[in-house]
């Protein structure tokens, strides 16, 4: 009897220490909030269907970068009741320039006796010109009457075409052909081993027939 009352006494404790270790056991793969360390990750298949387009061949060498700074006043006239739309850009643009040597012919090169080898190099060219949205923002949009985006989008589309006119105007097709002439010529000297002279690249136009008569 007495071995009966101690098992009595000390049943509760016993079920108390199997419930703690089940307890342990269930949550030991837990972290202290209630999440497990390892968790396995579920599959993931990706399928790619990659189709090649078009090829092209990149032939242009960029020798200048203008960047811009402007700010653009974009108003439009709406209506002759109210007053006009207006959207003010700050915007950040740049222009590139630089010669297609895609457009190089073999006539364009000769070689002048032993130690002269004249290029003809194409006509420079603005190879693209952007907005950099990233540090361009609208200052301030007045009456715009829900017409927000719209505005915005015209007002980005009229200083990009600026941004191009503006490199037009400061004379980058001009600054290309000094930086080909630093460029290029102590490359191709280099290659040749002869004194190379860049002249523009003629082109022939086809005459125009007469009018009919």
């Amino acid at each position: 009897m007495p071995l009966f009352r101690l098992f009595l006494k000390l049943l509760p404790w016993l079920l108390m220490g199997a419930l703690v270790y089940f307890a342990w056991v269930s949550l030991r793969d837990f972290s202290f909030f209630g999440t497990k360390e390892e968790v396995k990750k579920p599959d993931v298949i990706v399928n790619h269907h990659t189709i090649l387009t078009t090829v092209e061949e990149l032939g242009r060498m960029e020798l200048v970068r203008f960047n811009f700074k402007d700010v653009v006043e974009y108003e439009k006239n709406t209506s002759s009741w109210v007053p006009n739309s207006k959207v003010v850009l700050i915007v950040a643009g740049e222009a590139v320039g630089c010669v297609d040597f895609t457009k190089l012919r073999p006539e364009d090169i000769q070689f002048l006796g032993d130690s002269l080898v004249q290029v003809a190099l194409p006509a420079p060219e603005i190879c693209y010109y952007k907005i950099d949205h990233s540090k361009t923002k609208v200052f301030s949009k007045e009456y715009t009457y829900f017409q927000d985006a719209e505005l915005v989008q015209e007002s980005y589309r009229y200083a990009e075409k600026n941004v191009k006119q503006a490199a037009l105007n400061s004379g980058i097709l001009q600054q290309t052909k000094v930086n080909a002439e630093k460029v290029l010529k102590p490359i191709l000297e280099e290659i040749t081993g002869r004194k190379v002279v860049l002249v523009p690249q003629r082109t022939i136009q086809n005459p125009q027939a007469p009018p009919k008569r």
